[in-house]
C-alpha cells in the first residue's frame, strides 16, 4: 500500500513538472516539438508519451486545466454578495491565474474534446452571470465580449521576470476596469462572435 501510494506522488509530481514545461515552452512557441518539453522537464521522452499520446494530446490538456481554473475563478467570485466586487474579484483572479496567455496562443492548434467544450459552455454561463451582476455598474455599450478582451489585454502583458509580469497584470488590471465603470458610452461597435472565436477556426 505504502509502495503503491509513493508511485502515486511521483507520477503526480512527474505529470506536474511535465505541465508547467509544457506551459513553459508552448508559450514561447506553440510550434516546439514535444521533445522540447521533455527536455525541459528533465524527463525521457518516454516518460511523456506514457502519459499523453502525442502534442495534441498534451496542449489539450493545458488548455483544458487553464479552461478548469477559469471556472474555479467564476465559481469563488460569485459567493461575493457585492456585484462589484464579485465581477471584479473574477476579473482579477483569471488575470492572476494566467489562463488567458496560453489558451489564446494556442487556440486551434488542436481538436477540443468533447468534456472540454461543456467545460467551455459553463465557463461561458459563469462569466455571462457575473457580467450581468456588474451590468448596471458598467459604461452603456458595455457588453461579455468586452470583458473577454480585457482579459486578453492582461494576458497579453509578459516580460522576462515572472514577477514583474504579475506587478504590471496588476498595475493594468486596475486601469483597465477603471474604464469598464460606469461613465460616457463606450466608442465604436462591440466585438462580435465571430472576432473573438476566429483563432479557434483556423
Amino acid at each position: 500500500m505504502t509502495s503503491s501510494s509513493g508511485r502515486a506522488r511521483q507520477a503526480a509530481r512527474n505529470d506536474e513538472t511535465i505541465l508547467r514545461a509544457a506551459h513553459e515552452v508552448f508559450l514561447e512557441d506553440h510550434r516546439a516539438p514535444i521533445s522540447a518539453v521533455a527536455e525541459r522537464a528533465g524527463v525521457g521522452i518516454s516518460a511523456l508519451y506514457r502519459r499523453y499520446a502525442g502534442k495534441e494530446d498534451l496542449l489539450r490538456t493545458l488548455c483544458h486545466d487553464g479552461l478548469r481554473r477559469f471556472i474555479a475563478e467564476a465559481e469563488q467570485a460569485q459567493q461575493q454578495p457585492d456585484d462589484w466586487t464579485a465581477f471584479e474579484t473574477f476579473v482579477r483572479g483569471v488575470v492572476h491565474a494566467d489562463v488567458h496567455s496560453l489558451t489564446v496562443h494556442l487556440a486551434g492548434t488542436f481538436a477540443p474534446s468533447e468534456e472540454m467544450n461543456a467545460d467551455a459552455i459553463r465557463a461561458n454561463q459563469l462569466a455571462m452571470a457575473l457580467f450581468e451582476r456588474a451590468r448596471p455598474l458598467l459604461r452603456p455599450g458595455a457588453v461579455p465580449a468586452d470583458m473577454t478582451m480585457l482579459l486578453e489585454m492582461c494576458a497579453a502583458v509578459r516580460v522576462p521576470d515572472p514577477d514583474r509580469t504579475s506587478e504590471l497584470r496588476v498595475r493594468y488590471v486596475d486601469v483597465l476596469l477603471d474604464g469598464m465603470r460606469a461613465g460616457d458610452e463606450l466608442p465604436g461597435p462591440a466585438p462580435t462572435v465571430e472576432e473573438l472565436s476566429w483563432r479557434w477556426n483556423r
